[in-house]
């Protein structure tokens, strides 16, 4: 009994055959990048990315101060005195903690309710 072969033509691919580099293993990492980075596998739910955003974004008493002071200073800078504030408060209920003798637990709680508490306020507008 005879088999049909059929060959499929080469032509019209740059470097097919001998000399290929994807052949040679040199660009194998970059092929492989590629084409997972593309590659969307049935069934499997795609997440999104999460976005740090706060739900209480311009509302609270102080918002539009801090918008005002944020416009004035600039992002970058606004950012890093808030980054400031909240580790030095955050110093502070450590401190109160530890003078209470309050455990880490109670301590992180009361750290979560001080950012509830300027989310409402709006200081992190």
């Amino acid at each position: 009994m005879a088999m049909a072969t059929s060959s499929i033509p080469a032509t019209g691919f740059k470097n097919a055959g001998v000399g290929c580099s994807f052949a040679s293993g040199e660009n194998y990492g970059m092929l492989v990048k590629s084409v997972s980075s593309q590659v969307r596998f049935p069934g499997r739910a795609t997440r999104a990315q999460p976005m740090m955003k706060n739900v209480n974004e311009g509302k609270g008493v102080f918002a539009p101060l801090v918008v005002i002071t944020r416009n004035i200073i600039g992002k970058k800078r606004f950012n890093q005195l808030r980054g400031k504030a909240i580790a030095l408060h955050s110093q502070v209920i450590t401190e109160f903690c530890k003078s209470i003798g309050a455990d880490s637990k109670q301590r992180q709680g009361l750290i979560r309710l001080a950012k509830k508490n300027g989310e409402r306020l709006g200081f992190l507008a």
